[in-house]
């Protein structure tokens, strides 16, 4: 009972999380409140919010309580340096194709189960510049199963990760990578206006989810001329 308990708290708070009822920054009910809120024991309250800090929803600072802390929008993608700092100056994303209904591509380099491969394929591509410069392509395949209405759906604050946990309620819990250094063919040279063979970084990137048997593949081709790639993980 005490286990299904902490289960329930652990829940409650990370759906009021990710809901933006508690935003980056806000301390969470103390022990003690949560004690008294849920008719519960320390322990279990305890148990809920270290579960809470494991997912990185959470960090518990000693004498101060636990606060919500970042999530950025994946684990283990490589983003470009400087991408949160810009945010704000002069970073754009640009839809080259918004969601839709499509084929799993040959292009992906992850294995994609026969599972998948049975269900239908939402497709979407995306441009990330700043300023005037364009550094990342990306490609995106998923399956559509667990997305219902993603098709026409506008992205919470343009953010695909942040869509996912706010209305699926779907974390990003993990991922596979694989990078490859290749010359620009023609689209990718147009799109990140280069010149056709320059070396471009393509990344394949395959992103586990809370969603048991749920992946998203991506397929990345980064200009990394003015800004070099770096891998930061955030739990």
């Amino acid at each position: 009972m005490e286990e299904k308990r902490y289960k329930q708290v652990q829940n409650f708070l990370k759906l009021q999380i990710q809901k933006g009822h508690y935003v980056v920054g806000d301390f969470l009910p103390s022990e003690n409140e949560l004690c008294a809120t849920f008719s519960i024991t320390r322990t279990t309250a305890r148990k809920a919010l270290e579960e809470l800090t494991k997912e990185g929803f959470i960090e518990r600072m000693h004498g101060k309580g636990s606060i919500v802390r970042e999530r950025r929008q994946s684990l283990g993608l490589l983003n470009v340096k400087g991408f949160s700092e810009a945010v704000g100056k002069d970073v754009s994303t640009v839809f080259l194709q918004h969601p839709q209904p499509g084929l799993w591509n040959p292009e992906i380099h992850f294995t994609i189960s026969e599972t998948e491969i049975k269900e239908s394929c939402v497709h979407f591509a995306r441009l990330r510049c700043v300023g005037e410069i364009p550094v990342m392509i990306e490609y995106n395949w998923l399956v559509g199963t667990y997305l219902e209405g993603i098709v026409g759906f506008e992205f919470i604050d343009g953010s695909f990760f942040k869509t996912l946990s706010q209305h699926y309620r779907i974390e990003i819990t993990g991922s596979e990578q694989e990078l490859r250094a290749e010359n620009a063919n023609k689209n990718i040279a147009i799109l990140l206006k280069i010149q056709l063979g320059s070396p471009v970084l393509h990344i394949s990137v395959k992103f586990h989810t809370s969603k048991n048997n749920f992946y998203i593949y991506s397929e990345l081709y980064c200009n990394t001329a003015n800004y070099p790639i770096g891998n930061s993980y955030h739990l």
